[in-house]
């Protein structure tokens, strides 16, 4: 028997963004359609505090993939030459049980959570949206410029970072890189006003985004707060908006954003009017109006780092890529 190692240079290479909003929104249909088991994730914290252990088990109907993500959280790491999210895919057979691929977590993480964002963007944004602003520098901005760009016509872009240098290091390498002019902001409502699509990537534990800043018709695609108890979302950025997930569970259990918000009144458990599966499936509608303002709380799921992991065995396989391990000798 043969089990698949992809390492995270190798999962760059086959996972390509255009690709991968593609495999999303039919995951996050097939999630909507009740085609899929996802246990609310379990996690593990270091007695010291400064680090936590998540386990994400999962099995998703189409594509079939069954297995899990295990990845440790080390927010110490930021600044370091390790990244603060590290772990591995594993992928189950679904009928027997055997272990089929183990893929690095970091590279699926990143694609796939941007891909998600995209696949949000494609169902929630105005069509004629393409005035991007992004804040945080790290791999989620890259990622998301990234996916943002297979699913809108860019005419601008602006980053904000905590650390300008971080910022303009950032503009110089993805302007490069897409071809493109990314103009650095002096802080984070300059970069806002008048955007009419938002990403916020950072690590931020309080508000990086206020309601106040966002322009009528904006959507956000909040990312970087994963935790009840962590926000980049102010209560008026939440309370103003048509606001959408990727699983409801989740959201309500989970993101910061909205708990907090509901914490202080500003909400109630209906303002979360749905999962983006249903938007693709045409059960709920996105934007009514081109005036509104809609927000897309992503939480990341394991379905989402599956459905990834079975496309990239599926390549794999066709093109001989990757390291191929005996699991129980010749």
């Amino acid at each position: 028997m043969k089990v698949l190692f992809l390492s995270e240079r190798e999962v760059h290479a086959m996972l390509e963004m255009p690709a991968c909003v593609a495999l999303m929104r039919q995951t996050l249909a097939t999630l909507a359609r009740g085609d899929a088991v996802l246990p609310l994730r379990s996690m593990l914290r270091l007695p010291d505090g400064h680090g936590l252990l998540g386990l994400m088990p999962g099995y998703l109907g189409e594509p079939r993939a069954f297995g899990l993500k295990a990845v440790t959280v080390m927010p110490g790491n930021h600044g370091t030459e390790f990244d603060s999210h590290q772990g591995v895919v594993m992928l189950f057979g679904v009928e027997h049980g055997e272990p089929l691929a183990i893929i690095d977590a970091t590279a699926i993480t990143e694609i796939r959570t941007a891909a998600v964002s995209g696949a949000a963007t494609h169902a929630l944004a105005r069509p004629d949206a393409g005035d991007l602003a992004i804040l945080g520098s790290g791999a989620q901005a890259r990622s998301h410029l990234a996916a943002m760009a297979a699913v809108r016509s860019l005419r601008r872009v602006r980053v904000w970072s905590r650390t300008r240098a971080n910022a303009e290091r950032f503009a110089s390498e993805q302007g490069k890189r897409h071809g493109m002019t990314l103009e650095v902001s002096d802080d984070a409502a300059a970069a806002v006003r008048g955007a009419d699509i938002v990403c916020t990537t950072t690590a931020a534990r309080e508000p990086v985004l206020e309601g106040r800043w966002l322009s009528a018709g904006a959507h956000v695609n909040a990312v970087g707060a994963c935790f009840a108890g962590t926000r980049e979302l102010d209560t008026q950025a939440v309370a103003r908006s048509r606001f959408f997930t990727d699983r409801r569970e989740s959201c309500i259990a989970e993101a910061g954003d909205f708990i907090l918000a509901k914490n202080e009144g500003a909400i109630a458990d209906t303002h979360l009017l749905g999962e983006v599966g249903d938007v693709l499936l045409g059960r709920l509608a996105g934007r009514v109006s081109p005036q509104d303002v809609t927000v897309f709380e992503s939480l990341g799921l394991a379905v989402e780092d599956l459905a990834s992991a079975h496309y990239l065995l599926r390549r794999a396989r066709e093109s001989g890529a990757g390291t191929w391990l005996d699991w129980r000798g010749p």
